[in-house]
């Protein structure tokens, strides 16, 4: 890998990771749903002009940005309105435990032993960091997070599915695009409904909160993206697959570094458990 593009490939975790840390302090007291309505409008008004308009998927990408993403980003944000950055980031990580095994019961993917023993260290893990005492009474907000993080999982699936069901290729960014485009009106009725009428919350916004939506939308979005599928489409998946396992650590660092959130031993001992089980599931074995 070239060192431009290791070094793309690696911003990409280090964006995504420090998008909670960046949301957490706002979403204590602005509504997280209408945050991401928000925030995929940026994203969809910066990348939609620069793809073409995939018709033939179109009813396709909007459910599965009504499952993958309106609904995950819904249960994913509300735990973290109740849990920190950091622990959130790690809880994240299940997501893929649970596209494997769904991928495995929809998709028909073999289960080998490596993957197998993955889910197996993945979900030890877990057990350690939801043991951790911070975490104590708060089932909820784990719930949520997982929940989103299954959520994600089946979009995940659905996406392959969609893909394999034409001919014609539909690439990862006008995917990520119309995804976006799907997600803002989505998201806002679903705030509408559940947290009620959004213009006292957008009036009385500071600039934190505007701040937020443009790092979510121009960052985490439409650059970490771009970022993403650039390096996607030059190297095979089992190479910058592993750069995502930094996703979590960008996120633990940056929520004490930021926040002031305290990284525990048991959080760290959990967390790299689950990290562990998680690498023997997407690194392939030519990469290793």
């Amino acid at each position: 890998m070239k060192p431009v593009d290791f070094l793309i490939a690696a911003a990409v975790p280090g964006l995504w990771g420090l998008g909670l840390v960046i949301a957490k302090p706002v979403i204590d007291g602005f509504p997280p749903i209408l945050l991401m309505s928000l925030r995929f409008t940026v994203a969809a008004l910066i990348l939609v002009w620069f793809v073409p308009v995939p018709r033939r998927f179109l009813g396709g990408l909007a459910l599965i940005a009504l499952i993958g993403s309106s609904l995950q980003y819904g249960f994913t944000f509300n735990g973290l309105r109740r849990l920190d950055a950091g622990t959130t980031a790690l809880i994240v990580q299940v997501e893929v435990v649970f596209l494997v095994l769904i991928a495995a019961a929809v998709l028909g993917e073999r289960l080998g032993l490596r993957k197998i023993a993955g889910m197996i260290v993945a979900f030890a893990g877990l057990f350690v960091v939801y043991g951790t005492p911070r975490l104590h009474g708060q089932g909820t907000g784990v719930a949520m997070v997982l929940a989103g993080a299954f959520l994600w999982a089946v979009g995940q699936v659905m996406f392959r599915r969609l893909g394999q069901s034409h001919d014609e290729p539909l690439s990862g960014m006008t995917a990520i695009a119309w995804i976006s485009v799907f997600c803002a009106p989505q998201l806002f009725l679903i705030s509408l409904t559940l947290e009620g009428n959004p213009v006292p919350a957008v009036l009385s916004a500071d600039w934190t909160v505007w701040a937020a939506v443009l790092y979510l939308g121009v960052c985490m979005t439409a650059l970490a993206y771009s970022c993403w599928y650039h390096v996607l489409g030059k190297y095979e998946a089992g190479t910058v697959g592993p750069f995502l396992l930094l996703t979590p650590v960008a996120s633990v660092l940056g929520g004490a570094v930021f926040l002031g959130e305290s990284v525990t031993r048991e959080i760290l001992f959990g967390g790299a458990i689950l990290i562990a089980g998680v690498a023997l599931l997407v690194i392939e074995k030519s990469a290793r």
